[in-house]
């Protein structure tokens, strides 16, 4: 990557920004869980590959940056400090923390989040960006884990939305992932749409 952003490079990947790439990175990701869904190994190591061009081509640009520049080297020991402050069941002290299960684990990590960004919400984080489905099971998702549920329960009515939000709460519940089982439904959908177009004689 150094190279290719370098003189005598690649044109295109000198021209690059962190905002110009930003498709890429969620083509990737879609394209790593079409993988995992397909499962297809051989795939999944390809795509998980090209994942990690766009953490590798990011951390290029920000070496670039003149004010406060950094690279992968800070991008990994972030991650590793990270992983090891909100693990302290595992990396802590003996009896630094009393999570025996996963749910637990998922409630210690939402807190120490919480604490170290300083938010006032459980829900603050869930980018606006994502798409509908998917947040709205990420708002589901953290909700139940805090008990607000049954504070303040979801809208309901005969709306699309408000189906469509049952609809997600009850994968919820179940642990099925919306988004993904759209897009299984979908698939298997567009199988026989595309079957349809050109049936047998």
């Amino acid at each position: 990557m150094d190279r290719l952003r370098s003189p005598g490079g690649c044109p295109w990947d000198a021209a690059q920004t962190h905002a110009s790439l930003v498709p890429y990175v969620l083509e990737e990701a879609h394209e790593v869980a079409e993988a995992v869904e397909g499962g297809d190994r051989a795939h999944l190591r390809e795509e998980l590959g090209d994942l990690l061009l766009q953490v590798v081509f990011h951390a290029r640009i920000a070496q670039e940056d003149p004010d406060e520049p950094w690279g992968v080297d800070e991008v990994a020991a972030d991650l590793v400090a990270k992983l090891v402050r909100r693990h302290p069941h595992v990396f802590g002290e003996p009896g630094a923390s009393d999570v025996t299960d996963a749910d637990g684990v998922n409630r210690q990590w939402d807190r120490i989040k919480g604490e170290e960004k300083g938010r006032d919400s459980v829900l603050d984080g869930v980018p606006l960006a994502m798409g509908a489905l998917a947040r709205a099971q990420k708002v589901a998702s953290r909700a139940e884990r805090s008990g607000l549920v049954d504070a303040a329960p979801a809208p309901t009515g005969d709306d699309v939305g408000a189906r469509l939000l049952a609809l997600v709460q009850e994968a919820q519940s179940a642990g099925l992932d919306a988004e993904g089982e759209l897009r299984r439904a979908t698939a298997a959908w567009e199988s026989a749409l595309r079957a349809a177009e050109h049936p047998t004689t």
